[in-house]
């Protein structure tokens, strides 16, 4: 019997494959009733390769998720040294992935790592080691650290980690965002406009994704025969007076700043302000998460827009194939991202697709 493809549910709908395969990975973007219709008819047509676990009333739980378990089966910990607010990305992810993770019979606990824990290799006093059975990692950037959570005995998952400078990596399964195709695309976009002077602002040391954006934003310079200008590369975590200062002496400013992150590029939309330029009159400006505060800049921010929801269907995926299959090779996963163009970036509305 043949094997039913995305392709194959595309064409019996006469609707896209990249709409199918939204719906198949719970991406967003798509109304509730057009997933289910997408999930219904790939159901009817024999597909088996859901890559995630959901309830839908018209849909057979048989074949989306297997049977939940009658008890608990323990507790997820999270540990995090980072203040995860709302405009963070992960607060959206964590939403969901307790859902999950409760259908399946775990309880999920946030565990916040404080300057003393790092300092001392010392868990949080919350954490307790006989209930958990699985850890995530969120914005847990301490080395050490990590690889004291990882002699846990636990299965460790990283959702980022430590940049990876010297190459080496925790002993864990991780789990990132792409970071690199949009950017590169990005890049790509603006030398063919004649945007060729371009620059980066973040620290690369911060975490291993925004090494991975320096990463991609050198590559796309590099491949398009296009100098990487010392002066347009900002490596810092902050936007303080001595940057402000720095792009005051600039003697031209870059056609484009690529920013780590959508508050980095808030910061940097402020800081040229404090010396009369204006986005996106004099300079281009692109960011990273698609925060929901973007959206209401005085120049909405053009950025780069993360699906956490398919981040925490991968997590619970990795999760769980963890806690099985305990020898299983530790795996490294990058869940899709998609630019999102707003007035910050007025040129690449001439883009093409």
């Amino acid at each position: 019997m043949k094997k039913v493809t995305i392709q194959d549910i595309a064409d019996a709908m006469g609707i896209s494959r990249n709409t199918v395969s939204k719906a198949i990975n719970n991406s967003d973007g798509l109304a509730d009733s057009t997933r289910e219709k997408i999930l219904q008819k790939a159901i009817e047509m024999g597909y088996k390769q859901f890559s995630y676990f959901r309830t839908i009333s018209s849909v057979s739980d048989s074949v989306v998720r297997p049977h939940l378990p009658n008890r608990f089966q323990g507790e997820i910990a999270i540990l995090t040294a980072a203040f995860l607010t709302q405009s963070h990305f992960a607060s959206t992810m964590l939403d969901k992935l307790q859902q999950e993770l409760s259908q399946l019979g775990y309880t999920m606990t946030l565990h916040r790592v404080t300057e003393e824990n790092l300092q001392h290799m010392a868990l949080p006093f919350s954490f307790q080691r006989d209930r958990v059975k699985a850890v995530i990692c969120i914005e847990m950037f301490n080395y050490a650290y990590d690889e004291m959570v990882c002699g846990l005995g636990l299965p460790v998952l990283f959702v980022d980690c430590p940049p990876k400078l010297d190459g080496r990596s925790l002993p864990a399964d991780q789990l990132f965002m792409d970071n690199t195709t949009e950017i590169m695309r990005f890049v790509h976009d603006m030398i063919r406009l004649g945007k060729r002077r371009i620059g980066f602002i973040g620290d690369y040391k911060h975490c291993h994704s925004f090494f991975e954006r320096y990463c991609a934003f050198i590559n796309a310079m590099t491949i398009a025969n296009a100098p990487v200008e010392e002066d347009f590369c900002i490596l810092r975590s902050t936007i303080d007076e001595e940057v402000v200062e720095h792009l005051a002496n600039l003697k031209e400013l870059p056609d484009v700043f690529i920013c780590a992150n959508d508050f980095i590029a808030f910061d940097t939309i402020r800081a040229l302000i404090a010396i009369d330029k204006r986005v996106p009159e004099d300079v281009l400006i692109l960011g990273f998460d698609d925060s929901p505060e973007s959206r209401i800049t005085p120049a909405p921010l053009s950025t780069i827009h993360i699906h956490t929801q398919a981040m925490a269907f991968s997590a619970v995926q990795l999760l769980m194939t963890r806690i099985n299959e305990p020898s299983l090779d530790y795996r490294i996963v990058h869940t899709h991202t998609d630019i999102v163009l707003r007035e910050s970036t007025a040129i690449c509305d001439e883009r093409s697709n």
